[in-house]
This record gives structure tokens, sequence and C-alpha cells, in this order.
């Protein structure tokens, strides 16, 4: 083929990628600076959307990650629907943190650092011109939108979804503990509470343990802010302290938070706390269930742009 007459063909193929490509979903690795650390998410833009176009925010749950299972399904299930989402990964106190966390590094981080953690990826979302954010949470992320929701206020969030979020209940706090970690919780607070009285919450306790973690470094400023008895752990709670239109959504068959519909009901009166239980789901809404969970999403958010 003669030169010119394959610049002019090259030139229409790309014409043609260009009018149709464009209009594909687009996912691109988000990063934001936080003290000195950089923060982990997936942005995707969906089919014929632009990137100020309203979004949902999801947080996983329990030392978790933005690829797994539970959040991956959701994602995919949103871009499918038409839908842009941010999903995040809490840094744990780790740069650039991606994948589940490694029990094997040190604990540092405090439960209530989401909070600031969902306001820089709100700040990263209002630099790309979006003013409408639901905030979606899974598990113990749940309860940490939840708690964004009573303490915290952002233009940008419009509605909290909150997903199988963490119930707690100190008598239980104290039996899986001792189940997890063997030994008494009771023994290791009152350890953690000397430290940081003396100034010195940022001390490494060797061996305590922390949540999923059994027989790892944590610091006692990070062992108190998930372990110390306060209600602001559990979601119920919480609710009322909420004025945003908010959705709590229960598996019919979570073994994880079997408490979690229960406990929320009589919150759910008509006002601005909403219920659904999918029946026959599990704590991680996989496969089929992800397209219940977006159904609801779907219809809280509904049509407005």
């Amino acid at each position: 083929m003669p030169g010119s007459r394959r610049t002019v063909f090259l030139s229409i193929i790309f014409l043609i990628a260009l009018l149709f490509g464009s209009g594909q979903p687009q996912a691109e690795p988000a990063r934001a600076p936080h003290k000195g650390l950089n923060l982990v998410g997936e942005f995707v833009v969906a089919e014929g959307r632009e990137a100020s176009d309203r979004v949902v925010l999801v947080l996983h749950g329990t030392l978790a990650h933005l690829n797994m299972d539970t959040i991956k399904g959701l994602r995919d299930v949103l871009t499918e629907r038409g839908y842009n989402s941010l999903s995040i990964n809490l840094s744990f106190d780790l740069d650039n943190r991606t994948g589940p966390y490694d029990c094997a590094i040190p604990h540092r981080h405090r439960y209530g650092d989401a909070v600031a953690e969902l306001t820089i990826w709100l700040d990263w979302l209002s630099r790309k011109g979006v003013k409408d954010v639901t905030l979606l949470g899974h598990s113990r992320g749940g309860a940490q939108v939840a708690l964004f929701g009573a303490s915290a206020d952002h233009d940008l969030v419009k509605r909290l979804v909150l997903l199988a979020p963490a119930t707690w209940d100190e008598d239980k706090s104290r039996a899986g503990y001792k189940k997890t970690h063997g030994k008494a919780l009771s023994t290791v607070i009152a350890s953690a509470r000397a430290l940081s009285s003396a100034g010195k919450g940022g001390e490494l306790m060797k061996g305590a343990g922390l949540l999923y973690c059994p027989g790892t470094d944590v610091t006692a400023d990070s062992f108190l802010s998930y372990y110390e008895p306060n209600p602001n752990l559990d979601t119920p709670t919480l609710l009322p302290k909420i004025k945003l239109p908010t959705l709590v959504i229960a598996g019919g068959e979570d073994k994880v938070v079997p408490d979690v519909a229960d406990k929320t009901r009589p919150l759910a009166n008509g006002g601005n706390i909403r219920l659904a239980v999918v029946d026959d789901a599990g704590h991680f809404f996989l496969d089929l269930y992800a397209e219940d969970v977006v159904d609801l999403v779907e219809n809280f958010m509904g049509t407005e742009e």
C-alpha cells in the first residue's frame, strides 16, 4: 500500500477506534497523598459517563482491600449498570497498600483513621468535578462509613449505604478476643491504657494480637481504638446520629453479623434510616447477590442526575 494511502487508512482506523471506544468503561489507578503516605484506589468511569458524574465510593471490611471478591463484584455490577465508582484501600498506616493486610507487619493504624481517609478521597473526587457521592461500606467498612456519617460532614456525600455493617457488644468482643488470641482482653486493655496514659501510645505491645492477626505486634493506641469499650463501634448505636439518608442492607443468612437486621429494624421507622434484607445472602454477598445489592442501591439513589 502506498505511503499516503496507508497513512489515510491508519487515520481512519484510529478515528473509528476513538469514536467507538471512547464510550467504554475506563478504569484508572487512583492515588491520594495523606500524612506522608500514598492512598490507593481504583476509579471507574462507566460507559457513556463523565468523570464528574455521580459516584459510589466503596470501602472494604476488616484488613481487606479493594479487589476482594465482595468489592470487585459490586464494582463490576455498578459499572455494568452505568454508575461510576471509586473503590479505596484504607492505608492502615502503610504507603501504597495493596492486597490483604500482612499480619507480620506491626499494626499502627487506628479504627477512626477511616474518617480522615474518606475525607481525602472525597476531596479527590471534588477536584474531578463530582457533586454527588454515595458512600458504601461493607462489614467493618460499613461501620466506619456510619462513623463518618455520625461525626463528619462533606458536601459531596448525599447518602450512605451500610452493607452488613459491623455491630459491637462488649461481652462478644471479650469472647471473640479470647477465642482468637487465647488471652483475656481486659488484661491487654489494661496494659494498653497504662502505656497510652504515660504518653507511650505509639509503643508496640509484642504479640498482643489484633483482629484477625493472632500474635501480631500492635501499638497501644491502635489496640485501644479497636477494643476499648466504645458504643460508637456499634453501627445501630450510630444510626440516630446520622442525618443523611441511610440504607442498611443485611444478609438473611449472615453468620458474621447476624444481629444487624434486628438491631436496625426499630430505627428504620420511615425517616432517614431504611433497612433491606437480602434473603439467603451470606455476609459477603457474592455472585448474584451482588446484583441484589446494586438493585437496592440503584433504587435508593433514584434516577436523578
